[in-house]
């Protein structure tokens, strides 16, 4: 009897752990299956590999060349204007740089903290096609290998030579630059002479201008030049205490830096930038050579607003030397001849064009 109960007891006992196993064992394949293990940590290398991959595929993804235009596309493209050229891209922030990822990845293709590259041509070309303010770099600058001791106290002095870097031009000199091409703007005694006296029916001197300017009481004291070369026309008007500032582009020449070293102040924009000065702030603008007919007339239009907003109330636009297709400049005196009028009281501008007209 007391051997039954014994057995009874173990058998149930033994019924009870195989139970607890069996509801422990459901209990640990519920938790696996609703919490899955957590992942080791992916080491920083690895990371920084997977990176470097996929900063490499974006980039070749955005080189690679466009696919074929369809037959609708190539249709569409015949009606562009011919007169869109190509540094006259017009964008209202400078999202052309974009539209030129090779020259843009040569432009940034460069080792950070050491000497920038000698690659002026490829920031001329990116800002031609509209790509301004280029992007940053952290990069050092370059400087000539030996500094001037002097530079030049008046704007008509004699240039210092070694005061500049000649690697991204073919002449390596100013005398050089005078040799081939005197109207270049290099040759000071040149350029001492020149907007003082008439030349042809088409010149308006500087002393002219101002006595102009003088006997209808207007005071010009801040000018903004376009264009303006190596900065002769400001050089002029500072002999008179007239601050001028030049925007330029060194188009195969040093344009920027001559100004520069004539004492006077270059700002290196293209015509399609909008013009770094404040509404109503400067007394004239000279619009020379770069301002012309060359140019698709909306981009002239967006430069001629943009003049109008800099100009001051009684300032002065001088546009010099402007040549033009007879019937093209009809057309555009008729749409901005009641803006230059100096009796029109919507614009409240006594603005005058002191030029003549070529055609």
């Amino acid at each position: 009897m007391g051997f039954t109960i014994s057995m009874g007891l173990n058998l149930l006992l033994l019924v009870a752990m195989v139970a607890t196993n069996i509801f422990s064992l459901y209990h640990l394949s519920s938790n696996i299956q609703s919490k899955p293990p957590v992942a080791p940590p992916v080491p920083d290398h690895l990371l920084h590999q997977l990176q470097t991959i996929r900063a490499t595929i974006n980039h070749l993804t955005r080189l690679q060349p466009p696919a074929p235009p369809s037959a609708k596309a190539k249709k569409s493209s015949l009606t562009i204007p011919s007169d869109l050229l190509l540094y006259t891209h017009l964008s209202p922030i400078a999202s052309s740089c974009k539209d030129n990822p090779d020259l843009l990845h040569q432009y940034m293709n460069y080792t950070p903290f050491s000497l920038c590259p000698s690659d002026s041509s490829v920031a001329e070309s990116l800002i031609l096609r509209g790509c301004h303010p280029l992007p940053r770099r952290r990069c050092f600058s370059r400087t000539p290998s030996s500094i001037p001791t002097s530079l030049p106290k008046t704007p008509f002095s004699t240039l210092p030579e070694k005061a500049l870097l000649w690697n991204s031009y073919n002449c390596k000199s100013f005398s050089c630059l005078s040799k081939s091409n005197p109207n270049m703007g290099f040759d000071m005694k040149v350029e001492q002479s020149r907007y003082l006296g008439y030349k042809s029916d088409l010149d308006l001197p500087i002393p002219q201008f101002l006595q102009l300017a003088k006997s209808s009481k207007s005071v010009i004291r801040l000018a903004l030049d376009i264009g303006g070369g190596t900065g002769t026309f400001a050089a002029q008007l500072k002999l008179h205490n007239v601050t001028v500032v030049t925007t330029t582009m060194n188009l195969g020449a040093p344009y920027s830096e001559s100004v520069a070293l004539r004492g006077l102040v270059p700002l290196h924009v293209p015509l399609q930038q909008r013009l770094p000065v404040f509404d109503g702030m400067v007394d004239l603008v000279r619009c020379g050579h770069a301002v012309n007919r060359w140019i698709p007339l909306t981009m002239m239009e967006f430069l001629l607003f943009d003049v109008d907003r800099v100009l001051r109330g009684g300032g002065y636009l001088w546009l010099d030397h402007f040549f033009s297709k007879r019937a093209d400049l009809e057309k555009w005196s008729e749409e901005w001849g009641s803006l230059f009028d100096s009796s029109s009281s919507e614009a409240n501008y006594e603005m005058s064009i002191y030029s003549r007209y070529q055609c």
